[in-house]
């Protein structure tokens, strides 16, 4: 049975082995502390739930420190000249394009087909986040495809993909460590506090008043956080779940759908998603830092809009 724990030890085993490539690679100026950061990422993967909690929140902060102070830089990679990459780019044409469709279409197919499907009387994917199991299958999957495709060995896709991951740097790590900020903001009160506050500044019995203060407090708070799985523990606990469910009877599963399509239309105006945002803007060399938000503000701001009125025309068709 393939599980989440085996797609964590996979990511540790890969990012280990950037770390590996990064300490040896001399063209980095700072390739001891960029090999430490990755290594320290890897760990957690590998052996974090085996770590005692001190161990793990001194991680962290070293993580922290070493993004802070610059110990992440870029170095020398093999990379293919101008003319080779035109030649390759001509020669396979839109076929490039396939291994990238390989990952939404496998996951598709584990996460739905396959969910429940079940080899010699064990399943195939474990019962639990088996979205994110078929997500790290299909990836694999997918780099597969692409050396096939490319006739390049695995080893050259992680050359490569060590080339991307250095640029973006402790962007990566962004989305994993918003998602548990988001969860620790939850436990600390957070989201009571914001139920405290639009009890106190909105007519609570107002639904489209509520519906609104819940899409735009998505939208904010992503904003804010730069994630909206940092936003949406926060926004549900303190609006979704007391007021709009348990208040008046909205449809909890479309609520957090479009709740989550809220937060992502936030995640598109925001500088806080620097992976998102910021860091293609970087690899593009684009003169606007800030370009490709400018360009999806005209699709998130009506998209914001269209979710306001989808919300509160679908999750209270079994209210009362």
């Amino acid at each position: 049975m393939i599980t989440l724990q085996w797609i964590y030890w996979l990511a540790g085993g890969y990012i280990g082995w950037l770390a590996w490539l990064g300490l040896r690679d001399r063209g980095n100026p700072r390739r001891h502390t960029t090999a430490l950061f990755w290594g320290l990422l890897a760990l957690a993967l590998l052996v974090g739930e085996r770590l005692p909690a001190p161990v793990m929140g001194g991680m962290v902060v070293l993580l922290a420190m070493l993004a802070g102070f610059g110990g992440i830089r870029t170095g020398r990679y093999d990379q293919s000249t101008p003319d080779e990459k035109r030649a390759e780019a001509a020669r396979l044409g839109n076929r490039l394009f396939w291994p990238a469709l390989l990952i939404p279409g496998v996951t598709l197919l584990g996460a739905v087909v396959l969910k429940d499907a079940e080899i010699a009387g064990q399943r195939l994917f474990g019962a639990e986040q088996t979205t994110l199991v078929a997500l790290g299958v299909a990836c694999l999957i997918a780099t597969f495809a692409a050396c096939r495709l490319t006739r390049q060995s695995a080893g050259a896709a992680v050359e490569q993909s060590r080339r991307l991951i250095d640029a973006i740097g402790w962007a990566a790590l962004l989305p994993l460590l918003l998602a548990t900020l988001g969860s620790v903001f939850s436990a600390t009160g957070v989201g009571d506090a914001v139920a405290e506050l639009v009890k106190a500044g909105i007519p609570v019995e107002n639904r489209l008043v509520l519906v609104v203060a819940y899409a735009l407090g998505m939208a904010v708070f992503t904003m804010i956080m730069g994630n909206a799985f940092a936003a949406f523990p926060v926004m549900t606990a303190g609006i979704g779940l007391p007021l709009l469910v348990n208040g008046h009877g909205a449809d909890a599963a479309s609520l957090a759908a479009i709740g989550m399509l809220s937060g992502y239309c936030g995640t598109l105006m925001t500088p806080m998603a620097a992976n998102f945002n910021l860091v293609p803007a970087a690899l593009l060399e684009l003169k606007d830092p800030y370009g490709v938000i400018r360009a999806q503000l005209g699709t998130a701001i009506p998209l914001l809009a269209c979710n306001i009125v989808l919300m509160y025309f679908i999750v209270f068709r079994h209210a009362g």
